[in-house]
């Protein structure tokens, strides 16, 4: 289907000759998943109906307990330090945005009164600003009074670099001004196709102004409100013990009629994915344990207890290595992995593209993760038009050897190769988990046969994605020569997630390491796609842009894929659970509940 054809699709739906349904069948047809037929009907102003989980439950409240096991251990609750998965989850059960994104890649609205579009006047036709709506009624859970001044105050907050948030990118290159106490405008430098990113998912979560207020730029890391969180959220605060637990209760002031259906809400952190999955689905101890990254043999046994099921969501998601450019063992101006410095092997695009042909994909995929992935060489998966059609893996230790010794890349006495004094000696980490650990020694194992020494590092999850900038194993330290781990993709767009790759987001000691680009990579013809891909309006044209930068740090093997991930939780039988894709885990928990 070309770009004509998909124009005289979208006038069909408008005429009312094809119905959304029908055009969201005719775009997968042709590899077009639903989250893009979705956000192409968005942006010319037919939005689809929301799918989220239809709420059963008549009163708020008489639900008892929700128990939740999140292994890898949230330690701060503010969103916009939350660099860590697990952060952003947890810090989303207190805080909310202006919508989310429900598993069909549709916007629906949460402390917004509705979704912005071009018939309600909200939406500007040259893409260069969107107006938001807001309820009215909503409170802080400290009894204050939700209101523009908290969107416009979070804007202020996330968009000064000296608060150092990881939200930044979203908010420093746009205005926001506020029209009435209900209605704010945000105003971008650009034409902006895919406006649905401030104050919106994991990036959106709304601060309110009179607490954290004293506390923006060089002040944001001694907020009260990091560890101790007032929001607008389903549940309100009880206590946090970080790297541990979180004690919630039903908030009786929740803006959305009839919930949250449970009276309380625990979240106990530590431990691992495999004894997260058996508190569920063997004991059933708990209701719900998030990623569940353990291997599928393993899962498909604890399923035959019948207490619990695993639950599949497909997302953008991605299991990749990064290959560090930069000197992790020298140290510049206090900071190793410095972009001043130079890797003394890996900066050889010989020893990368070698290394890349010794990962068995398919073996990890088949033996190791089962649903929980698929084999890729893309760093951007789905939605599938974003995926590039011409990245390929293959797994050849023959070739690989053949590359490195057409590099001057020879074999000493010990097997391992090195050239001009240097050695092929690494130090890959990652987090602790099985799966991982078993994925590093597939990988080893071949890189051994190829003359490469590799040391596997593994590092505690809660330590690995903390945002403690003290730590030195924190994966955005990135002290280490190569390093392995799952980055989400937030939105059914990949603009954010691709911001991974930009110049203006590596991370550094001056950023506090919340840059997004934690490979400190930079190529001036993906910086210059990326931004020509913010400002393209034509949903074709800025797919072939987003595609570029995506295949430009691919083929250049500082992103080594290994597999499209999809979100794989446990829950017991009688829990009904609302999961996206798109968004964290916690995105709708305010609308689950037990069947009877």
């Amino acid at each position: 289907m070309n770009e004509n054809e998909i124009r005289k699709a979208i006038a069909g739906v408008k005429q009312g000759t094809l119905s959304r349904r029908s055009f969201i069948r005719a775009m997968a047809a042709v590899g077009i998943t639903a989250p893009v037929a979705s956000q192409i009907l968005l942006w010319n102003d037919l939005a689809m109906a929301d799918a989220t989980l239809p709420y059963k439950p008549t009163k708020a409240g008489g639900g008892g307990p929700l128990k939740i096991l999140l292994w890898q251990a949230p330690t701060l609750l503010n969103p916009h330090f939350a660099i860590g998965t697990k952060d952003q989850i947890a810090s989303r059960i207190f805080f909310e945005p202006l919508a989310g994104w429900d598993k069909e890649g549709n916007l629906v609205p949460c402390l917004a009164a509705e979704v912005p579009t071009r018939q309600n006047g909200s939406l500007s036709a040259d893409g260069m600003s969107v107006i938001w709506k807001l309820k009215q009624g909503v409170k802080w859970h400290d009894g204050k009074p939700f209101t523009a001044d908290d969107v416009v105050f979070t804007w202020t907050y996330a968009a000064d670099l000296a608060t150092a948030a990881y939200t930044t990118g979203s908010y420093k290159d746009i205005k926001v001004e506020k029209i009435d106490d209900h209605t704010v405008k945000v105003l971008f430098k650009a034409p902006t196709p895919f406006w649905a990113d401030p104050f919106v998912g994991s990036v959106g979560q709304i601060l309110p102004k009179h607490h954290f207020g004293d506390y923006v730029g060089a002040k944001s890391r001694e907020a009260p409100g990091n560890l101790k969180p007032v929001g607008t959220g389903p549940y309100r605060f009880i206590e946090f013990k970080p790297g541990d637990l979180i004690k919630a209760e039903r908030n009786p002031d929740y803006h959305v009629k009839n919930q949250p259906y449970f009276d309380t809400l625990e979240v106990k952190g530590g431990g691992d994915a495999v004894s997260a999955a058996r508190a569920v689905l063997q004991t059933g101890e708990y209701d719900y344990a998030w990623n569940m990254q353990v291997e599928e043999e393993v899962l498909k046994r604890m399923e035959t207890s019948g207490k619990g099921v695993v639950d599949v969501t497909t997302s953008g998601n991605v299991e990749f290595i990064i290959l560090n450019t930069t000197d992790p063992w020298t140290e510049v101006d206090g900071e190793r992995s410095s972009v001043k410095t130079k890797h003394p092997t890996l900066s050889d695009p010989a020893v990368r593209r070698a290394f890349n042909l010794l990962i068995d994909r398919d073996s990890i995929q088949k033996f190791i993760y089962g649903r929980g992935g698929v084999a890729t060489a893309s760093f951007v998966n789905q939605p599938a038009q974003f995926k590039s059609s011409k990245l390929r893996y293959e797994f050849n230790i023959d070739k690989a050897n053949k590359i490195l010794d057409d590099a001057g890349w020879k074999r000493g006495a010990d097997g391992i190769r090195e050239k001009d004094g240097k050695k092929l000696k690494y130090v890959f980490q990652t987090s602790t988990n099985a799966p991982r650990q078993k994925t590093q020694a597939i990988i080893k194992q071949a890189c051994e046969r190829a003359g490469i020494d590799i040391e596997i590092k593994a590092v505690t999850a809660s330590v690995f994605f903390s945002s403690d900038v003290g730590n030195p194993d924190t994966y955005s330290k990135f002290y280490a020569d190569m390093e392995m781990y799952n980055t989400t993709q937030p939105q059914p767009d990949p603009e954010r997630f691709l911001n991974q790759c930009v110049s203006w987001e590596i991370a550094t000691k001056d950023n506090k390491w919340l840059g997004r680009n934690i490979s400190r990579w930079s190529d001036p013809e993906a910086d210059m796609a990326y931004k020509a891909a913010q400002s393209e309006l034509d949903p074709v044209k800025r797919a072939a842009l987003l595609i570029k930068v995506n295949e430009i740090f691919c083929e250049a093997n500082v992103f080594v894929p290994l597999l499209s991930r999809n979100i794989v939780g446990a829950g017991i039988n009688n829990l009904m659970v609302d999961i996206s894709g798109w968004d964290v885990t916690t995105w709708n928990v305010a609308s689950w509940y037990r069947n009877a």
